[in-house]
């Protein structure tokens, strides 16, 4: 039953923590009323907890498969209380970036979850179950939506200690519900380092998650601020438009990882990278804010989206390193929700609007896409090579003109030639003399009308000894079915031959 209550427990352990993260950021419209902030400095107060909750999710991912998750989410919560009331209390810039800043751990969080919750589902649910953690980041909704209407009627110090009670509750919550037995991995870090930090699939994952939750956070932190000031809304309705943002993410974070439960992860992101390209241009010639609300829902949506994609696809890559790899990747996007606002700020206070920007975010989105096709067919060729190279069975490539440019191990072995000795050259080396020109006729019309052959041959290996092969050969063609290569797959056979002879 204990292990049940994990999913659950740890949802509602994320969204406190993502409610604790962007406190100031929900309530800098009435914070900026009490302590004086210059334009250029709003940027800076919004971006600051976005450090410490992106660069504390490498140690946190690791700890979490070391430690256990309920340690280290009640750890995190204790801390995280000191933080809170600094911030209520603070009356100064300074103050508040020294007390966002360890807001940040309501942030780091997030690798705590997706590296526990995989240890109590099979491999074909770790999409869906991680999304539907992840759909835990609603909390900084409900803090863009509830903290500002709680300021409005009782003050935004008064809102922030409210948020001492919440981190007890849930305290004692993990405390008395958290599972004291979960499975722990003890590998040193440095060795899991090691595993991952040469692979270029990482990296590629912290591009793809640099954009999506980099992308939902940036938009989450600037969003309040930003509709007041650009479009002259209250500060209750920007609230709530940032709110719908932040929705939308969460609601598609868990229908992306069950998508990548179904189909192919990498052909979603195409989609995901397709729609932020367009959402951005959009974004970037500054439309009126039906428009502007059209494009932000539409980032919202490839976000939620492409977060639950990439986190069904870190543990099918590294399944090992999963604690290290998912903290790699978490602080990755993290990070990218720190410097869009501060990369926006500048560029406004340069050119007087937010054009560049946006149209920035579009080719980078652009450039991903670019980089997801590629790595989606560099994975079929990664199959395709991984299958010549383990199957017992013999097989050679040839280019339509008949000159041999590949074989796998299994062929080496059954001919005794090396692939050095055989790559250049033409089939015929093979020859056994036993067959006559008028079988190799008919297999070529067979390949020339049917596109295949199939039957028994008798080849001659290197040193000179006959062996019986059951042969198949396909021509392989091209969109304008043109044939490019024959590919032949052949299994020696003369033991079984030499069987059904009788004696």
């Amino acid at each position: 039953m204990n292990k049940k209550l994990q999913l659950p427990l740890q949802t509602m352990n994320l969204v406190t923590g993502f409610m604790v993260w962007v406190l100031i950021s929900s309530l800098l419209p009435f914070i900026s009323e009490d302590i004086a902030i210059a334009p250029e400095q709003i940027a800076w107060v919004t971006a600051v907890p976005v450090v410490l909750g992106s660069l504390l999710r490498i140690p946190m991912g690791y700890l979490a498969n070391l430690l256990g998750a309920r340690l280290i989410f009640m750890v995190s919560f204790i801390l995280l209380l000191f933080p809170v009331y600094f911030v209520s209390m603070a009356d100064s810039f300074g103050d508040l970036l020294i007390g966002g800043l360890f807001l940040g751990i309501g942030g780091a969080v997030f690798s705590v979850g997706v590296t526990s919750l995989p240890k109590y589902y099979p491999k074909e649910r770790h999409g869906f179950v991680n999304g539907i953690y992840g759909a835990g980041n609603i909390g900084t909704a409900v803090t863009a939506f509830s903290a500002p209407v709680v300021a409005a009627n009782f003050g935004w110090s008064f809102t922030v200690q409210v948020y001492m009670v919440l981190l007890g509750i849930f305290i004692i919550a993990n405390f008395f519900l958290g599972d004291k037995d979960e499975p722990k991995v003890k590998a040193p870090l440095i060795q899991q380092i090691k595993g991952v930090y040469k692979n270029e699939k990482l990296w590629l994952f912290c591009l793809f998650y640099f954009i999506t939750f980099g992308s939902f956070v940036a938009f989450t932190v600037y969003l309040p601020n930003f509709l007041v000031a650009n479009f002259g809304l209250d500060k209750v309705d920007a609230g709530l438009r940032t709110a719908g943002f932040i929705a939308m993410a969460t609601f598609m974070r868990p229908i992306g990882g069950w998508l990548a439960d179904r189909f192919q992860p990498l052909v979603l992101l195409m989609y995901v990278f397709g729609g932020f390209t367009v959402a951005a241009m959009l974004l970037s010639f500054a439309p009126s804010i039906n428009l502007y609300s059209i494009g932000c829902l539409t980032i919202a949506a490839g976000a939620g989206i492409g977060n639950g994609v990439i986190f069904k696809l870190v543990p099918m890559y590294f399944q090992k390193q999963a604690g290290i790899a998912n903290g790699v990747v978490a602080a990755m996007g993290g990070l990218g929700g720190f410097f869009p606002p501060l990369i926006l700020a500048t560029l406004y206070s340069l050119t007087g609007h937010y054009a560049i920007g946006f149209m920035a975010l579009s080719q980078i989105a652009l450039a991903s896409l670019v980089l997801v096709i590629w790595m989606y067919y560099q994975d079929k060729l990664s199959l395709s090579h991984q299958v010549m190279e383990t199957t017992p069975l013999g097989m050679m490539v040839t280019n339509k003109l008949g000159k041999i440019i590949a074989v796998n191990p299994a062929f080496t072995d059954l001919t005794g030639y090396s692939t050095k000795e055989i790559i250049g050259n033409n089939p015929n080396m093979l020859k056994s003399g036993r067959q006559t020109e008028l079988f190799y006729a008919e297999m070529w019309k067979s390949l020339e009308t049917k596109g295949y052959w199939q039957g028994q041959i008798w080849n001659k290996r290197k040193d000179g000894s006959h062996y019986l092969e059951w042969l198949t050969i396909n021509a392989i063609k091209d969109d304008a079915g043109e044939v490019i290569q024959y590919a032949g797959v052949f299994a020696d056979i003369t033991e079984e031959e030499s069987l059904s002879v009788p004696n």
